[in-house]
């Protein structure tokens, strides 16, 4: 059995992985077993990328909400009679929190009765069998994966199951989702499922969507990751029309998303995770004007704050890009500074829809120049630090000097950085001292003696050599040559006369 955890510790982000151990935390504390389940465990499984984390708890999750929002989290939607809390956890995680619970129907088609309950029913009440599996984060069965409608198998075989035949009548708006699933993983609808489709779009449940059910497969789609596949496959069953007739007259706006869909993955590729909800609404309602992206997004169930958001975005995206351009930004440094604040969903509008080339020059500098140099700024720190300047606020402000210089293209290499940042903080290079001059060893001095010796020997050689020369000719010897020729013999005689007398004594 593969090792759920593990796959989870090394997956999750840093911010993930913190804000599953708090819930963790949280529920033991309060004695709540909690597990991770839906779109966190399908996509884990399927190696997707893991957007959201999704937690189920045996209890009320409203608890653990509000200990959270202490720590930093935001609650985005409090839903108290589904028990479902939405939240935008600390370090900018988004997730959700929700009771386990099991929806009783009287008759098919019906409003159910809502029971609070255990894991198990929880997940065989819900919609697909890739959504209804779960890995236990308690500590008794930490890792534990539960999976009781066999959902990887179908993962396996890359199909979307429907759990039960009244999946459809119980929820016409899952008639949405298996399309919006389909095409999202590239997976085919498992064949029972389609006849129990093609059933309910023959009865026409389609038209019995209600409208919040509606925007909220919209408010989904906007989060997608392949928005234009998904809109098209409700083209072709005519279901665009339940989410509004007036978008499903007028139709998406295709070259819209497919623009933001490229400036999404530019931002992926710079090593951001962008959230583009707001952005992507826009562009698939881009051919409505604004009094009926109004009330499009009413009719769907959208929160006025939720509303005013959407239709205040393109204007304050504007705003921003005005501010960009003004002349207290033409400084490298000081467009970085305020871009790096900028919502990134702006960025992203901006880089799909301005035609301002000197506002997108700004920004693309941002995100493939500017970015990796700040990230790199930690050299710079260990550079000055090596030079021998001590941390505190004038190292601080000296390193944030030399990262507007490097903005403008200076300091690239190693060596133009140390002159930079010695004469920002006044440190001077240290003059090498001059090696004294060696005495030489006593075994230099012989070498030398002997060579010396060597040399006069070979000079009476030469001499000697060159007076049998002459003599040998008839010709006299040289003045020098006789002269030491005479001494020699002088010698000579010397020595024998000498040994005579020696001899007779």
């Amino acid at each position: 059995m593969p090792d759920y955890m593990f796959l989870l510790e090394s997956r999750l982000s840093p911010e993930q992985r913190a804000v599953m151990l708090r819930v963790q935390e949280l529920s033991a504390a309060l004695g709540f077993n909690v597990y991770l389940t839906g779109g966190t465990v399908r996509d884990l499984v399927t190696g997707a990328s893991l957007r959201d984390l999704d937690f189920t708890v045996e209890g009320n999750p409203s608890k653990i909400a509000h200990e959270l929002e202490k720590g930093g989290a935001k609650i985005l939607h409090d839903d108290e009679k589904l028990r479902h809390v939405e939240l935008l956890f600390a370090g900018d995680c988004e997730g959700s929190i929700s009771a386990a619970r099991d929806d009783h129907y009287v008759r098919p088609g019906t409003r159910p009765e809502i029971r609070w309950s255990t894991i198990m029913e929880d997940l065989r009440r819900r919609d697909f069998s890739l959504n209804a599996i779960a890995i236990s984060l308690n500590p008794a069965s930490r890792g534990l994966l539960l999976d009781p409608t066999n959902g990887l198998s179908d993962i396996e075989r890359a199909e979307v199951r429907a759990l039960t035949i009244h999946s459809f009548t119980n929820q016409p708006a899952r008639l949405l989702r298996v399309l919006r699933y389909a095409a999202r993983m590239g997976f085919k609808i498992e064949q029972r499922t389609q006849e129990w489709f093609d059933l309910a779009i023959e009865r026409n449940l389609q038209e019995t969507i209600a409208p919040e059910d509606a925007g909220d497969e919209l408010r989904a789609l906007a989060r997608e990751e392949r928005p234009a596949v998904v809109l098209k496959a409700w083209e072709e069953h005519d279901l665009l029309e339940a989410v509004s007739p007036v978008l499903a007259k007028k139709h998406p706006s295709y070259d819209a998303i497919a623009r933001l869909m490229k400036v999404r993955e530019d931002l992926f590729t710079a090593g951001f995770r962008p959230r583009l909800a707001a952005p992507m609404l826009l562009a698939i309602l881009g051919k409505l004007k604004d009094r009926e992206l109004a009330n499009v997004l009413s009719k769907a169930g959208f929160r006025s704050a939720e509303v005013e958001a959407v239709l205040s975005f393109e204007e304050e995206a504007l705003e921003g890009q005005k501010e960009l351009l003004a002349r207290k930004r033409n400084a490298p440094v000081d467009a970085f500074r305020f871009l790096e604040k900028m919502p990134l969903d702006q960025i992203a509008y901006l880089m799909a829809e301005s035609n301002k080339s000197a506002a997108l020059s700004k920004i693309r500098a941002f995100l493939n120049k500017w970015r990796p140099i700040r990230i790199a700024l930690p050299i710079v720190a260990t550079e000055l630090e090596a030079l021998g300047m001590a941390r505190g606020p004038k190292f601080d402000a000296i390193v944030e000097q030399v990262f507007a210089m490097q903005l403008t293209g200076r300091g690239k290499t190693k060596e133009e950085r140390e002159k930079i940042l010695r004469k920002l903080s006044g440190i001077k290079e240290q003059q090498k001292k001059k090696e004294k001059e060696k005495k030489p060893s006593k075994g230099t001095d012989k070498a030398h003696a002997a060579a010396a010796m060597g040399d006069a020997a070979h000079k009476k050689h030469a001499a000697a050599k060159a007076e049998a020369k002459h003599a040998a000719k008839g010709k006299p010897v040289p003045p020098k040559a006789h002269a030491k020729h005479t001494a020699r013999v002088s010698r000579g005689k010397g020595a024998s006369s000498g040994k005579k007398s020696h001899g007779r004594r």
